[in-house]
């Protein structure tokens, strides 16, 4: 059993169910301009799950690497299984049984499997790896903990959902009974998620523990038994799971009623706007193609494209918006341009990029200039021989920044200085006060804070209602299902089906996110029975 596996018999016997098996005083830690975490206490205990949510940059990242011995606190105390311990390094950690996986893997792509798992702590006979003995330990853990994974494969072969089992088996092989997951259903179909949540309720109920932190509420309703809510580095409270809701949980978050639900009428699309046709790149890089893309998008409404990243979803909105080269067509109301930036964008193509720091904003500049980026050299911003008009600039500032409730209200703050809700509503004010014909918005609300994404969500559903041509990609099914009209999967660079909004559950569209179309789905069924 996975109990048996991570400790003796005597020391599980000793981690009685309910008692504290790890626990933070009053922890903090300062960095210049913020106090990351300021006094923050809370335990979670053996036996199980405690989920800590809170905004982006409340402060649980900064929180659980100080656990792991990633960043040292400045004052407050770590308690485990009630002795006081220091942690200086994740050495440090892994040695008193904590446990971390990473949001971004923390895998050598190129390594199998197996020494991806035991990297770092390979068993050794008369000085010299005993390959042997690593394979049969980590074959009776697999065994144990219900994993099917391909020991010889290299890690880059293996899809996202298995690559995050890796991690877990790399946890468990260094005999962690603490483990914490940081957003880990970020990359996984709903049916993996269901199989990750599994695997943690069996884990916790053979006397182990689990930190989760996720930004999904509805996730942390149907697996934590406790929720502790954080916000601007502080403890708000900690609650029962059963004695809470979505709902409660979000106005902890912000400190104010947040409405969660979408609120959009029936969309009435007229004519296509955008249309992908056969669209195909190069096989050079098998993981990051596409392979004969077409759909449309009409006026009026919001298609949604679904899928677990790396799909080809970043190439297809590259292509779409002229930063990258492409096999095949895109016309835009009926015109077809070759693939250049610029070309596109005076066309009438808006583009919320999905790394704003890489694409969306230059950091150094000031709101009022990252406002006019892209549109800085034409009228009325580029003035007489091609000066900068600051009076037009500033007036456009000042009008976005109101609009579209950017905090501080500065034109002249620069864009590093905001938090990521507010660099995001410079970039959605931005593409959307050009009155686009078309707008991709590329993982709109990533990183971003419940109130913000409550405010970006309705201004896409006003600018559908306007006529505006939506393309939305976001690895949020949530959203991909609140927002749309229509909904296109995508899976390894092919579109493999499309459903209409209200006939897109959670189960049709992991299957197709997976890569399994309902026709093969009931054949496989049909041939099992």
């Amino acid at each position: 059993m996975i109990g048996d596996m991570n400790d003796s018999a005597a020391a599980s016997s000793a981690r009685a169910k309910g008692s504290v098996a790890l626990e933070l005083r009053n922890i903090t830690k300062r960095y210049p301009l913020v106090l990351a975490n300021d006094r923050i206490s809370l335990d979670v205990r053996w036996g199980e799950v405690l989920a800590v949510v809170g905004e982006n940059g409340a402060g649980k990242s900064t929180l659980m690497k100080i656990v792991y011995g990633l960043v040292k606190p400045d004052q407050g105390e770590i308690w485990v299984d009630g002795q006081r311990v220091q942690i200086a390094e994740p050495g440090d950690a892994i040695a008193l049984g904590i446990g971390m996986v990473h949001q971004h893997f923390m895998l050598v792509d190129p390594f199998t499997v197996l020494e991806n798992v035991i990297l770092g702590s390979e068993p050794t006979q008369g000085g010299q790896l005993n390959l042997a003995q690593a394979r049969a330990e980590v074959e009776a853990l697999m065994r144990d903990l219900e994993f099917d994974l391909p020991l010889d494969t290299p890690v880059e072969e293996l899809p996202v959902g298995l690559q995050q089992r890796v991690e877990i088996l790399k946890a468990l092989y260094r005999k962690a009974k603490i483990l914490i997951l940081d957003e880990p259903t970020a990359v996984l179909t709903p049916q993996e998620a269901d199989e990750l949540f599994d695997f943690l309720r069996r884990y916790v109920e053979q006397g182990n523990a689990v930190i989760f932190i996720s930004h999904k509420l509805a996730e942390v309703i149907k697996l934590s038994h406790r929720v502790t809510v954080i916000r601007d580095g502080k403890v708000v409270g900690t609650v029962n799971t059963p004695e809470t809701s979505v709902n409660e949980l979000a106005r902890m978050m912000v400190g104010r009623e947040v409405i969660l639900s979408v609120d959009k009428s029936e969309a009435r699309p007229t004519e296509a706007v955008l249309e992908v046709i056969d669209l195909r790149m190069p096989e050079k890089d098998k993981k990051h193609r596409l392979n004969g893309v077409s759909f449309q998008v009409r006026a009026g409404e919001i298609v949604g494209i679904a899928g677990v990243e790396g799909n080809g979803q970043t190439e297809l909105v590259e292509a779409i918006t002229g930063l990258r080269p492409y096999q095949g067509t895109i016309r835009y109301q009926g015109q077809t341009l070759k693939p250049n930036a610029r070309l596109v964008r005076e066309w009438g193509v808006s583009h919320i990029p999905e790394d704003r720091n890489l694409r969306g904003l230059v950091l150094d500049f000031t709101t009022r200039e990252n406002l006019i980026l892209g549109d800085h050299y034409r009228p009325p911003y580029a003035g007489f021989l091609g000066f900068l008009d600051a009076t037009q600039m500033e007036a456009h500032a000042r009008e976005v920044v109101e609009t579209f409730d950017v905090r501080p209200r500065s034109t002249e703050l620069a864009a590093r200085r905001y938090s990521g809700g507010n660099a995001q509503k410079i970039i959605v004010g931005r593409e959307l006060s050009r009155k686009p014909k078309v707008l991709v918005a590329a993982q709109p609300t990533r990183g971003v804070d419940i109130g913000a994404i409550e405010f970006i969500h309705e201004n896409i559903v006003k600018a559908r209602d306007a006529g505006m041509a939506v393309l939305l990609v976001s690895a949020d099914l949530n959203e991909v299902r609140s927002l749309s009209d229509r909904i296109l999967v995508m899976f390894e660079g092919r579109i493999m089906g499309e459903l209409k909004a209200s006939e897109a559950s959670e189960e049709r569209l992991g299957l197709l996110m997976a890569g399994i179309t309902e026709g093969s789905a009931q054949a496989a069924g049909a041939q099992g029975s």
